[in-house]
């Protein structure tokens, strides 16, 4: 049987079993159940002394990066109240915001456990006036620390760089800041000689680009700021080839040598400013007479002795020559 049959044997069933439903019955039924839970949650809003347990995440401001705490700190915690029902309700409804530990100012005098009633103080801010605070856990909250080492280190990048065709990275990635503050004992700070970043992947860039990069974490030690800014300075280039004669140095008077060819060509990358400001004369291929002179294959590699800073990756072709000794009288 096809849908269309399926459909058209189907509608008139469900048509006949829905107009057999008693509606008004099954409405009736709704309406006094939306009236007894209106009236239950009224009696519930009035009633008093119901309770409730809530958890309060913890904010803790106003640390000094130069020392750690002795014991872990919870990062939240479990307040069990009571109230009208109307107040429950809306604790429970509402998104409950944090407590904020203030460092700095509950240790101003010197005091480092927080707890009784000074713990219910800074609880009771974040519930209404007239709200009984049952209990809590952790009933106390130590702030104890101790001083930590410090030492400056710079920050190294760890990942890698590509860029779109016909882009390159045009000198090497600065970080701002460039160096962090490491913060640990005297051991694990002599272990660190710079920040490393987390590995990274920066993928297709195409223009000058600044971008967050956070320090890779490194276990009993603290780094301030745990992120820097890594700035890539990126442009754009092209290619451009010359042919570079070659020629050999300390030959002695009465001996000239060939080379076959003798002229390499001299492919790179170029920034579109320096273009035009790179001649083949800034490229020169010299050999040393006496480094090859005891080649048996009559064969020899050859570099570049002389090339500009601004051409980026230059390549020779071929990589190596024939030569060939001639006397001169």
């Amino acid at each position: 049987m096809d849908l269309k049959a399926i459909i058209k044997d189907g509608v008139p069933r469900l048509k006949s079993y829905f107009s057999a439903l008693p509606w008004k019955s099954m409405l009736a039924f709704l309406f006094f159940l939306l009236v007894a839970f209106i009236f239950w949650l009224m009696l519930f809003f009035q009633k008093q002394n119901i309770e409730g347990t809530y958890r309060v995440p913890l904010k803790y401001t106003n640390i000094p990066e130069d020392v750690v705490f002795d014991n872990p700190l919870p990062a939240y915690i479990d307040v069990s109240v009571s109230d009208n029902g109307a107040e429950i309700f809306r604790l429970d409804i509402r998104k409950k915001d944090s407590l904020e530990i203030d460092f700095a100012a509950l240790t101003e005098d010197g005091t480092t456990l927080i707890q009784g009633e000074q713990f219910r103080q800074l609880l009771r801010g974040k519930f209404a006036s007239g709200t009984i605070i049952r209990g809590y856990y952790p009933m106390t909250l130590s702030l104890a620390t101790s001083k930590l080492e410090s030492k400056e280190l710079t920050v190294a990048f760890d990942g890698e760089l590509t860029t779109s065709r016909a882009n390159l990275v045009a000198d090497s990635v600065t970080f701002i800041p460039e160096t962090v503050m490491a913060y640990g004992s005297k051991e694990s700070l002599d272990k660190l000689k710079v920040a490393t970043t987390e590995y990274t992947l920066f993928k297709n860039l195409n223009a000058t680009s600044q971008l967050k990069i956070k320090i890779n974490p490194v276990e009993g030690v603290k780094f301030s700021p745990t992120e820097v800014d890594i700035y890539i300075p990126v442009v754009e280039y092209t290619e451009q080839t010359f042919e570079v004669p070659i020629r050999a140095t300390h030959l002695p008077r009465n001996l000239d040598v060939k080379f076959f060819p003798s002229r390499a060509k001299v492919t790179f990358s170029v920034t579109l400013d320096e273009y035009k400001k790179i001649v083949a004369e800034d490229f020169e291929i010299e050999l040393d007479y006496r480094k090859f002179r005891d080649n048996q294959d009559g064969r020899v590699e050859i570099s570049l002795t002389k090339a500009p800073a601004t051409a980026i990756e230059p390549k020779l072709s071929p990589t190596q020559v024939e030569f060939l000794f001639e006397n001169v009288d």
